[in-house]
């Protein structure tokens, strides 16, 4: 995700989880998929945010770069039609790689597992 509008779509109509080493908003992706180019397109897209108080820039650019390579390893795992916004802790910066990765496939796989609700704004503009 790119735009600020579908960063601020995802914290208003989306869903707010959290575990250990991060928290996660979660909306249904929301695109006009009439075309075939967008239908190829359909899929999960992810957003991170890395707010000042995480520390220096230094420090969010390295949690942005590790908690980037975990969804990137493990992005074939997530099919769900979603937005994605991840919003990791500062212990991101001293934990593990591998208890990174697994956080991001615990957050995948709660992602899959929920049911995708159609924001109430929504529904009624289709309608």
């Amino acid at each position: 995700m790119r735009k600020h509008a579908d960063y601020q779509r995802v914290y208003r109509d989306g869903r707010r989880r959290s575990v250990g080493l991060l928290t996660y908003f979660t909306a249904p992706r929301i695109d006009n998929l009439d075309s075939v180019d967008q239908q190829a397109n359909a899929g999960p897209r992810i957003g991170f945010t890395t707010p000042r108080a995480l520390g220096k820039a230094v420090d969010r650019n390295r949690i942005r770069r590790r908690t980037r390579e975990a969804v990137r390893l493990h992005l074939a795992d997530l099919t769900a039609n979603v937005d994605l916004v991840l919003h990791p802790r500062r212990t991101v910066l001293t934990a593990e790689f591998a208890a990174i990765e697994r956080e991001i496939l615990r957050v995948f796989k709660q992602v899959q597992a929920a049911p995708v609700l159609v924001p109430a704004r929504t529904a009624k503009a289709e309608a």
